[in-house]
């Protein structure tokens, strides 16, 4: 370890501490800004499974934290009459929002008050707790999350999913909840709906029998999907706990270990095309939006979304590069010519995009036909790429590229010669939930890959196993060179000792509940 903090870096400039970073040293770059999911403690013992509950087991949304001590009639009623005032204050809207949202709230308090005062003649007077609650409760109604908002502001949630009336709270660090009410009718959940994607400003995307499904994000970023096509109104609102991370944060919460980081931002730095991969929920956004933040400032980037998750246009953690964030639109349930009215996808943003001279594309989530153009970016000058794609399983990778490419109209051939042209580097995430055998949900990097060309005619892209798993650690560990290791060393921040000189460990041992 000391010979290789005192080894001189390359072009004269002195080598990052990998010692030090394995020390942990680098997690005192900056505080974490949410509790890490893979660093909390494991229980003394998993928590003992419950038995079915009975109706009465089951909490309804007024047992939460800040419940109100009056129905959500009386919430809708008040949050009517300060709109009310707000529009006779402000009819045409002149106030800037900040300004308009203050004023809201001083009526709000002021209307909750008057309220109160009222409502004091023959009822127990109401603590000043609660008429805190209220006010808050009315202008959640107004501009946040309404009635759901004390779920998103519980600690640890990911996802809050309804069905119907019922409510199901998935957190990092323990089991599913369930609330049994949390809105009094179905119309009451879809008009709830539909305030929201006002709110958040996507005022085409409406939940009606024309347009049965709907997708937009909140304005605290959470994204939020609903549908009538279930069996009741159904939504699904997943909630970015984490925006504005970089990739240190992702050492401290065990998702990936100081070798890798060094790996990483070195694969960035040397303009490597990048496919992060994994299952529905194992982080790729985070990890995505990390490898993003390490974009030398100087370049030009796009950023190409169906929901806004990156937020690399904000300002983050360190200077990051000049972002263009494109977000797709839905349509507004017409449809003329064949072709839905108002719809503009990931593909069609692609050739407008490529036109602002971006040094780099980021594509949120490759879904669908947008695979093609984002591998045509990357093969013809967009080097430095990144983009993420959903598999559920590591030897998976390049089948469900060539499925993807196949289904937008591309020969099976012509695509393994696209795949292999485009993608440098591989990152496959872990998902690994123990919450409901009293654990907490890990989420890591397993493995990392190098892609190669195609061999043979007729064949497809070749992989290597850069870091895999070995020896009972089922993250990822160091297990052969990449070929572009002279790219990496020429970048400044990465040496090929540090590969070969078994510093690839991980920090700690993963605290899991089950056998591994």
């Amino acid at each position: 370890m000391a010979d290789i903090q005192q080894r001189p870096g390359v072009n004269g400039q002195p080598a990052p501490d990998i010692a030090g970073l394995l020390v942990g040293k680098i997690g005192q770059r900056r505080p974490p800004q949410s509790p890490p999911a893979a660093a909390d403690p494991r229980p003394a013992a998993p928590a003992a499974p419950a038995g079915p509950a009975g109706p009465e087991a089951v909490p309804r949304l007024a047992g939460l934290p800040g419940q109100l001590p009056v129905g959500w009639e009386v919430i809708e009623d008040l949050q009517g009459r300060v709109s009310e005032t707000l529009s006779r204050r402000d009819p045409d809207r002149l106030m800037a929002e900040d300004d308009r949202r203050a004023l809201a709230r001083s009526l709000v308090t002021s209307e909750v008050a008057d309220w109160a005062t009222k409502y004091a003649h023959g009822n127990a007077p109401l603590t000043a707790e609660q008429e805190a609650a209220i006010g808050t409760a009315v202008f959640n109604s107004m501009y946040r999350g309404g009635r759901l908002q004390s779920l998103l502001d519980e600690d640890g949630v990911e996802d809050v999913m309804v069905d119907g009336l019922r409510a199901h709270v998935e957190y990092h660090d323990r089991p599913r909840r369930t609330i049994e009410k949390v809105a009094d009718s179905h119309n009451e959940l879809i008009g709830w709906v539909n305030r929201m994607a006002r709110l958040s400003g996507h005022g085409e995307r409406a939940l009606t029998q024309a347009t049965p499904m709907v997708g937009f994000r909140m304005q605290d970023g959470s994204r939020v999907t609903a549908s009538l096509l279930t069996s009741r109104p159904s939504v699904v609102i997943r909630k970015h706990r984490i925006r504005q991370h970089g990739i240190a944060e992702l050492v401290q919460w065990g998702s990936i270990n100081p070798l890798l980081e060094r790996f990483l931002v070195a694969c960035v730095q040397a303009k490597l095309n990048i496919l992060v991969v994994g299952d529905m929920g194992a982080g790729k956004t985070s990890l995505l939006r990390a490898l993003g933040r390490e974009i030398p400032p100087a370049e030009r980037l796009v950023t190409l979304e169906s929901d806004r998750e990156l937020y690399l246009d904000e300002p983050g953690p360190k200077p990051g590069p000049l972002t263009y964030a494109f977000e797709a639109r839905q349509s507004n349930g017409e449809v003329r010519a064949g072709e839905r009215a108002g719809e503009v996808t990931i593909a069609d943003m692609f050739p407008t995009a490529l036109r602002y001279n971006a040094t780099r594309v980021i594509v949120g989530e490759v879904r669908s036909t947008e695979i093609v153009p984002m591998l045509q970016a990357m093969s013809a000058g967009g080097s430095g790429s990144m983009c993420t794609l959903h598999v559920r399983r590591p030897h998976a990778i390049i089948s469900r590229l060539v499925q993807l490419c196949t289904e937008a109209g591309t020969a099976t051939d012509a695509a393994h010669h696209l795949i292999a042209s485009s993608i440098d580097v591989v990152v496959y995430l872990t998902y690994l939930d123990e919450t409901a055998i009293g654990g907490v949900k890990h989420r890591f990097v397993s493995h990392v890959y190098e892609v190669h060309d195609v061999v043979g005619e007729g064949g497809r892209p070749t992989t290597t196993e850069l870091f895999a798993p070995q020896a009972g650690e089922i993250r990822a560990l160091y297990k052969n060179m990449p070929s572009f290791i002279d790219e990496l060393e020429r970048t400044g921040q990465f040496l090929r000792q540090w590969l070969t000189g078994n510093q690839g460990g991980w920090p700690a041992p993963l605290k899991t509940v089950s056998p591994r």
